[in-house]
């Protein structure tokens, strides 16, 4: 198995703890932030997968390339276009609303 532990400066004063474990296909992911403890989404992970080096203060930012290439064909790079196509779905259902909405209005002045 493999780990990787990163510091990352979140909006606490004290940095938290983002580790990944990587044991053939299964990848696991932990935070010690408020989120990741109570197994919420958590920002300082999904970032990190998307290649991001944002908040890193623990100084080994260059794992975070060794981390997105443990991603490819596990169950949380599954979850993750789940996620990015709800997402993608819920904007576009946001759009045509706004448009109904602005057609609603049109035939309001008829």
């Amino acid at each position: 198995m493999e780990t990787i532990t990163f510091t990352v400066q979140g909006s606490a004063a004290e940095p938290y703890k983002v580790t990944f474990k990587k044991n053939d296909s299964n990848l696991s992911a932990y935070c010690t932030c408020p989120a990741g403890e109570n197994g919420m989404y958590c920002k300082h992970r999904f970032r990190i997968l998307s290649g991001e080096t944002t908040g890193i203060v623990g100084g080994n930012e260059n794992e975070v390339a060794s981390v997105v290439t443990w991603l490819s064909g596990t169950d949380v790079e599954k979850a993750i276009r789940e996620v990015e196509l709800t997402e993608q779905r819920l904007e576009d259902a946001k759009k045509a609303a706004t448009l109904a909405k602005k057609r609603l209005a049109v035939t309001f002045r008829d």
